[in-house]
Order: structure tokens, then C-alpha cells, then sequence
């Protein structure tokens, strides 16, 4: 471990040099991609001085044992050796799990759908309650939220919302949210009081721009549509919604959103964009899926994930037997502990498999 991290030390401080240069700093996205890789490495190397400092403590103590006679000051010398060796052992598994390889997908901003499912009225409702939770999440990370379509539902809620969300390591934290959410509740419209399951799904994808993805526009069908649903004048009297059909893989994606044809298109393309090379990631990264129970991302969708039973006040993930009893927190976008607990349990899985050395 002390020669990896002595190499990323090495690459530290090339990328440093390099941060400097006036060929870099012209270049704004080799500058950006050089920015990027320096504060990641920035956080090992900043741990790996406390790691060598930690050494440096003990093998002074150990020579203090060796060769004091008084008997106080040797005692002493034992306890903080004590100390410091608890201090490196766990300053080693903290460094163990900074090394484990990145999905390199994890930086990329992520595009995040939300669609009712089984359950009618009640599973609109419910899309719509993780929409909110969901934003609220964004809200407290400080992340862009931009919404690309909506289609509500008929007593409330979506049928469908697509949102482009922007922020660091968006798509590394969110895409752990794909899959099947059920509720269990008593619906507004049960006169007898009995407890309901409804579900929707969440699909979250890497943003993918155009050097991800290579989309001839010749493959590609614009259908233009009137929007429905609230936009003021424009709406069912102007064709500026847009959807459009990728012809070889039949994928398709449309925004109504704006009022505007050309930015209703260029949303559309970028969730096209995103659907196409997330369907080529989910090819390469099959095999690891059934690996990993937890990479949910690249897993079946249809799977179901969570519940969030309301008369219980429960929330269980599914896929590591995670229970927790503060529902109302949850849905006002408290996740991030049950998201941490996911990347533990995938963290756990890699390192069991010799990911790290």
C-alpha cells in the first residue's frame, strides 16, 4: 500500500507542475480534467501524510522502549504506542477505501426519471412525493435541478418527470436510487381505512455529452407535438414540444418543459444522449451487476429496492436489510444515510473481491 501511495504522491505533484503551465491553463478542458484529478488526489496524499506521520510516531516510541531505562518515561512511550497503532490501523482501512477504483461514470452529472407505476391515482401520487424528496436531497447537496419533461397525473402527482441534475459526484451518489420504490398507505380516496401498495420506478443515468456518445442526427425521428399541462398561452396552441425517436435502438425522449422549440430540442437530445449511452453501459457492465447486489445502477430496474411503509413509519432497503424508523425525514430528503450505507456495503463487496491491495 505504501508504494501505491508513494506513486500518487508522485502524480500529485506532476499534476501540479502541470496545473501551472501556460499550455494547461489555455486548454480549458484538459485544465478542468487536470483540476479535477488533482483534488481527488489531493485527499489521499493529505491522508497519507497523517498515515506517514503516524509511522514516523510509533517507530520513535519503539525506539524510546529500546533504549530508555527510566521505567516512567518508558511507560509513557507504551501507552502512546498503544494509541498510535489503533490510530494507523484504522487510518489504513480509511486509506484502503479512498483507493478503491471509481467509476469513472460517478463524476458525471446525472439525469434522473421518476415514473408511476403500479397503483393508478395512488402511484402518481406517490412519484410525486419522491420527486419532492428527491429535490430536496439536490437542495441540501447544493446541486442544479433542471426539469427536462413532465406528465401529470389525472388526481395529482406524475405520471413521468425527468430531471437533469447538476453538482459534484451527482451521478456517483444518485445512482444508487434505480430501481422499484413501493409504498405502503392508507390513499386519500380509501373510505375503508385499508392499507394500499403502489409503486413507481426511478431511473437514474449518467449525463452523457457528446463526446460520450456519438449520435448521427440522420438515425434520429423529431415528432412535434402541442405541450399540455400548465405553460401559459403558448400551451396546445403552438407545436414547441418536441420528441424524438433514435431509430436504431427505438429509444426515444421528448420536453415539453420550455416554450421554446429549439431549447425543448436540445433537452430532449441530451436525455436521448444519456438513455443511449447508459443502455451501452448496462451491456459492459452486466456481468459485475450480478456480482454486486448493490450496483443497482447497472441491475435489473424492475427490481424492487425500498419500501416506505407510512403506517409504520418505516423505510427498508431491500438490498442490504437496512431498516430505519424516520419516514417523515426520508421523504423530506434525508437519504444520504442510506446512501452512504450502500456505498459501504459495495466498497465492502470490491475489497472482498481484492479490488485493493
Amino acid at each position: 500500500m505504501l508504494d501505491k501511495l508513494e506513486a500518487i504522491k508522485v502524480r500529485w505533484e506532476a499534476v501540479e507542475r502541470e496545473l501551472s503551465s501556460p499550455d494547461v491553463m489555455s486548454d480549458m478542458k484538459r485544465f478542468a480534467q487536470l483540476n479535477k484529478e488533482y483534488k481527488d488526489l489531493t485527499k489521499i496524499v493529505d491522508e497519507y501524510k497523517i498515515y506517514r506521520n503516524l509511522v514516523s510516531n510509533i517507530e520513535a516510541n519503539r525506539q524510546i522502549l529500546a533504549a530508555e531505562k527510566d521505567e516512567e518515561m518508558r511507560e509513557m512511550a507504551k501507552m502512546d504506542l498503544d494509541d498510535l497503532l489503533v490510530a494507523k490501523e484504522a487510518k489504513e482501512e480509511e486509506i484502503r477505501v479512498m483507493l478503491i477504483p471509481k467509476d469513472p461514470e460517478d463524476a458525471k452529472n446525472a439525469i434522473l426519471e421518476i415514473r408511476g407505476g403500479t397503483g393508478g391515482d395512488e402511484a402518481a401520487l406517490f412519484a410525486g412525493d419522491l420527486y419532492r424528496m428527491y429535490m430536496r436531497f439536490c437542495e441540501r447537496k447544493g446541486w442544479k435541478i433542471q426539469v427536462m419533461d413532465v406528465t401529470e397525473g389525472s388526481a395529482g402527482g406524475y405520471k413521468e418527470v425527468v430531471l437533469e441534475i447538476t453538482g459534484e459526484d451527482a451521478y456517483g451518489q444518485l445512482k444508487y436510487e434505480s430501481g422499484v420504490h413501493r409504498v405502503q398507505r392508507v390513499p386519500d380516496t380509501e373510505t375503508q381505512g385499508r392499507v394500499h401498495t403502489s409503486a413507481a420506478s426511478v431511473v437514474v443515468l449518467p449525463e452523457a455529452d457528446e463526446f460520450d456518445v456519438q449520435v448521427n442526427m440522420n438515425d434520429i425521428r423529431k415528432d412535434l407535438f402541442c405541450s399540455s399541462g400548465p405553460g401559459g398561452q403558448s400551451v396546445n396552441t403552438t407545436y414547441s414540444a418536441v420528441r424524438l425517436t433514435h431509430i436504431p435502438t427505438g429509444i426515444v425522449a421528448q420536453c415539453q418543459d420550455e416554450k421554446s422549440q429549439m431549447k425543448n430540442f436540445d433537452k430532449a437530445l441530451s436525455v436521448l444522449r444519456s438513455r443511449i449511452y447508459e443502455m451501452e453501459l448496462a451491456k459492459k457492465n452486466a456481468e459485475m451487476a450480478k456480482k454486486r447486489k448493490t450496483m443497482v445502477a447497472t441491475g435489473d430496474r424492475s427490481a424492487k429496492i425500498r419500501t416506505y411503509n407510512y403506517p409504520q413509519g418505516r423505510v427498508t432497503e431491500h438490498r442490504i436489510g437496512l431498516t430505519i424508523y424516520n419516514l417523515p425525514e426520508v421523504m423530506n430528503g434525508s437519504i444520504q444515510d442510506v446512501i452512504d450505507a450502500l456505498q459501504l456495503a459495495e466498497n465492502a463487496e470490491k475489497m472482498k473481491e481484492g479490488t485493493v491491495a
